[in-house]
Formats: C-alpha cells, sequence, structure tokens
C-alpha cells in the first residue's frame, strides 16, 4: 500500500480520499477546506490532517486537488522529492507547469476523476505515465491511457455533458411534477430510470450506446418521438461546436 496526500481538499478530492483510504491506502488531506477535511478525519477510515508541507514530506504520491487559478500559490517552495509521484486532477493546467512547479519529482500524471469513484465505475482517461493510476484505481475503475494532453482536455470537454445530461433531466423530473403534483417522486423516477439503463451498459466496451438507444427508440414509440424531436430542434447538432469550443479554450490554457 503507499502513503498518498492531498493538496486540496473539496468535493473531488473527499471520495477519492475516501475510497483509497478503504483499500488500505494510508491518506493524509490538507487542511483546504477545514470542513471537509475535518469531516475526513472523523470518517473513521484513519484519514489524517496535516499542513501541505506535511502532507507532501510524509507522502508518495501527491495527488493536486487544487483549483486553476490558486495551485502555483501553494504548492510553491513545498518539499517535493525526486522519489515521488505527482497525480493531478486539475483542469487545464499543463503538465510543463506542473513539472517545474513539483520538481525535482519527475514523475507527473492527469487524469479526470468525479465523485462517484468511491463506488467504482469512474472512467480515468489519464496524460503521461498511468501506472499510478491504474495502481490505486484500476481494480475498480476503467483507465483510459491518452496519448498526449492534449487529447485529455478532449476528455476534459466531454466531460462537461454529466452537468448538461443532469441539466436535462431535473428539466423532465420538473415537468413531470408539474403533471403529478409529486416533485419528490417525479425526481426519483427520473434519476432512476436513466441511472437504471446505465448501469445495465458494459464499463470497458463501447458502442452500447447507440445501441440500447435504437432499441428504446424503435418504430412508432414515444422514445422515437422524443428522439426525433429533440433532433428537430437541433438539440444534438449543437453539441459537437460547443465541444470543440470547450476542448479549445483548454488548448489555449496548455
Amino acid at each position: 500500500m503507499s502513503r498518498v496526500g492531498f493538496l486540496g481538499t473539496g468535493h473531488i478530492a473527499a471520495p477519492v480520499a475516501r475510497a483509497l483510504a478503504r483499500k488500505g491506502h494510508e491518506v493524509t488531506v490538507s487542511r483546504r477546506s477545514e470542513a471537509v477535511s475535518s469531516a475526513l478525519a472523523e470518517s473513521g477510515l484513519g484519514i489524517t490532517v496535516a499542513d501541505n508541507a506535511d502532507v507532501v514530506a510524509q507522502s508518495d504520491i501527491v495527488l493536486l486537488c487544487l483549483r486553476p487559478a490558486v495551485w502555483g500559490e501553494i504548492v510553491r517552495d513545498l518539499p517535493f522529492r525526486a522519489d515521488q509521484k505527482i497525480l493531478s486532477v486539475m483542469a487545464g493546467v499543463p503538465m510543463a507547469e506542473i513539472a517545474a512547479a513539483c520538481a525535482p519529482a519527475p514523475d507527473i500524471s492527469v487524469t479526470i476523476p468525479y465523485g462517484f469513484i468511491e463506488h467504482g465505475g469512474c472512467p480515468l482517461p489519464v496524460a503521461g505515465d498511468p501506472g499510478v493510476v491504474q495502481a490505486l484505481f484500476g481494480d475498480d475503475n476503467p483507465v483510459l491511457p491518452q496519448a498526449d494532453e492534449g487529447a485529455l482536455n478532449h476528455h476534459f470537454a466531454a466531460s462537461t455533458m454529466v452537468a448538461a445530461a443532469l441539466g436535462l433531466l431535473e428539466g423532465g423530473a420538473d415537468w413531470l411534477a408539474g403533471q403529478t403534483g409529486k416533485p419528490e417522486a417525479a425526481e426519483i423516477y427520473v434519476s432512476n430510470l436513466v441511472t437504471g439503463v446505465l448501469n445495465g451498459l458494459s464499463r470497458d466496451r463501447g458502442g452500447e450506446l447507440h445501441q440500447e438507444m435504437m432499441a428504446l427508440a424503435t418504430p412508432n414509440t414515444l422514445n422515437l418521438r422524443m428522439v426525433e424531436g429533440l433532433a428537430e430542434q437541433g438539440a444534438f447538432d449543437g453539441l459537437p461546436a460547443i465541444l470543440t469550443s470547450i476542448s479549445d479554450s483548454m488548448d489555449k490554457e496548455t
């Protein structure tokens, strides 16, 4: 097992830290943020809290879970070592800048975790050496090595579809609540409906999204009317341009 430290402890870092602690890794988190780090320390999983310098000093693997706008100032002058591995989850921060800031640590990789990594099944595209991600998370999550960080930026862009999909589901749940007068039941119905379909798909092969959609949207069905209605309104046509815009903005940063 490894000694794993977290610089930055928020919405993404907390479930990742819990997942690693449950696997038996020795996990230390920074005090940023205080409320989250305190909750982790009180979780009964053996997670400890330390100042940033002690997190780095006590760890073999350091996860950078900081906001891109402030990360450089926070890691400046921390005692990184040549035998450490650095794993960043910061969108749009170039690997070359991370390597310079975390010198002399030579092993830099970047990935994109979501909070549900705590329960497994979180796809993890990786730029740089995928060995750290595979060792820490590969037993329960698909690890997808990428040729370079430019390809990873495309995955960062694609990951934004999660928020958009949730917005679409929220709109549907709101409509159903308006028809039934039961908003809680409406959201439970819509969220579990989609979750159930997605849980039935394979975690390690492609092509199933289209197959499942076509299996549902057969001729003369209500599902087909929904798909065709969204297509007529251009809901699908605009998606590639939006994703390209997001990805291009990140390429300019890197």
